[in-house]
């Protein structure tokens, strides 16, 4: 047996842990018999959203019913300020997981109720809101699950819901003025599956009486200079803002000067058939003058005054 030096340095143990994966997260499971949330793969590695709006996602699907969703309560609780808590709002709005809608209670108030959907609808939110709550899924409680190893099933495919039968009348024009949008400013230029969505409220629009200039300019008008959802940004107006239908009564049809905002055209030039005299008017006749002289006079005017002297 060799005789140890005293004096040799200590070697130190390696920290370095063994594994057997060569790079990237390791993940360390451990059961958990309540108190969890199943979340999609489709939400929490969603290409097209910004990361603040998957945690915002993630934390709405982990809260019990009834919970405020606001921007005020989100921004109370998180550091991230109004104003990212409302851009990732409305990302996740454009996507389909969260939707908010007004509704007015028995009483006669009227409220904005939101509902989170484990799965991004298959529809626009603007179609269905009075399909009933099967086609919405709120916010799921929590609810212990005694599985030793919870998976997450399979998202089921969302019901198809039918367009509203008003919409059809004026479906092709209001894609065209969806389409149409980018003449306005490029930053509207949609891509096809937005104006399938968006095309039903443009149809409840225009059955409700409102033009196609209005509709324009609402959608158009004071734009924010860092527009970075416009897909999101025109569902918003084209649902709070919807205007009542017309009440019932005869039809005026519109001015085609007035309805593009210019002023209306002035009659136009005729001759009078009496003095031969210009005059405006709609259709030809005698000018004011003429008129009021024989009804004064009570018998017809001369059609050349020379003539008649």
């Amino acid at each position: 047996m060799a005789e140890q030096n005293p004096s040799a340095a200590v070697r130190p143990h390696s920290r370095v842990r063994r594994s057997a994966t060569h790079s990237g997260v390791t993940h360390i499971r451990q059961y958990q018999p309540d108190r969890y949330t199943i979340i999609g793969n489709h939400l929490a590695q969603h290409r097209d959203l910004s990361l603040t709006a998957i945690g915002v996602g993630t934390h709405i699907l982990s809260l019990p019913e009834g919970a405020s969703v606001d921007i005020r309560t989100l921004a109370a609780r998180f550091p991230e300020g109004r104003d990212r808590i409302a851009f990732a709002l409305r990302e996740l709005e454009a996507h389909g997981y969260v939707e908010r809608v007004r509704e007015r209670t028995a009483d006669g108030r009227v409220i904005t109720r939101t509902y989170a959907h484990s799965a991004p609808a298959a529809t626009g939110m603007s179609q269905g809101h009075g399909q009933g709550a099967a086609e919405r899924e709120a916010v799921p409680p929590s609810v212990p699950q005694e599985s030793p190893r919870p998976q997450a099933p399979a998202p089921a495919p969302a019901p198809a819901i039918e367009a509203p039968a008003t919409s059809g009348k004026h479906h092709t024009a209001a894609r065209s003025l969806l389409v149409a949008l980018r003449r306005s400013d490029d930053r509207l230029t949609l891509p096809e599956r937005d104006v399938r969505r968006l095309a039903p409220a443009v149809a409840a629009w225009l059955e409700n009486g409102a033009s196609a200039a209005a509709v324009r300019r609402t959608l158009t008008a004071a734009l924010p200079p860092d527009l970075k959802n416009p897909a999101g940004l025109l569902a918003h107006r084209l649902r709070e803002l919807l205007p009542p239908p017309l009440p019932a009564g005869p039809e005026i049809p519109p001015n085609p000067d007035t309805s593009e905002g210019r002023p209306p055209r002035p009659d136009p030039f005729q001759t009078c058939d009496g003095c031969e005299r210009a005059f405006r008017g709609p259709q030809p006749g005698l000018c004011r003058d003429c008129r009021d002289c024989r009804d004064c006079q009570g018998e017809p005017m001369p059609r050349d005054p020379a003539v008649a002297a």
